[in-house]
């Protein structure tokens, strides 16, 4: 088992945008397993390469009892959308509701470079959304409305792990997201 240390809010990785993966070697295939160990002892929905410090366009998950891995994702979102409770390994305790697109079909690559496509509604398609604005450097707080982003913002203060500076809320670059509310 390779279980790494899950970096926190506030960590820059985390708001930075991920590099696409071009090299499909055995780093990439230890990372994919350090990301799968991590997210299933933590335990978690889904984990991204930032949230372990590496930069790269990659994420795992774990709904449903079905654990997988996408490499490079290009997302096509339903116009129905979901409000739902949402949390992340990198925000530890907090949850708060948050509008996501009903359904997802993610396209990608596997740690081999061969094609891959998932299709998902609810928790799943949360997830891939979720793990997806990782790889932008969105946080799931910056899709919050104004009254519930500030609740969230006072409880990362409150937070043991809290007090770092505040952050700055960024837009997603998918058109299909539209604005953060």
């Amino acid at each position: 088992m390779a279980v790494q240390p899950i970096r926190i809010f506030g960590d820059p990785v985390l708001r930075a945008t991920a590099k696409p993966v071009t090299v499909f070697d055995k780093e990439l295939r230890k990372l994919v397993k350090d990301l799968t160990d991590t997210m299933l002892e933590a335990p978690g929905a889904g984990l991204a390469a930032p949230q372990l410090g590496v930069s790269l366009r990659v994420f795992t998950y774990n709904v449903d009892g079905v654990v997988g891995h996408l490499i490079n994702p290009d997302l096509s979102l339903t116009e129905e959308e979901q409000d739902g409770p949402e949390g992340c390994l990198s925000l530890p305790g907090l949850r708060f509701d948050t509008r996501r697109a009903y359904g997802v079909v993610a396209k990608g690559v596997n740690m081999h470079g061969e094609p891959v496509e998932v299709e998902g509604t609810q928790l799943l398609a949360r997830c891939i959304q979720h793990e997806t604005d990782h790889l932008d450097g969105i946080i799931f707080i910056d899709r919050l409305d104004r009254e519930t982003r500030k609740a969230a913002m006072k409880a990362i203060r409150e937070a043991e792990w809290g007090g770092g500076p505040a952050p700055t809320v960024r837009i997603s670059p998918h058109s299909t997201f539209g604005p953060i509310r």
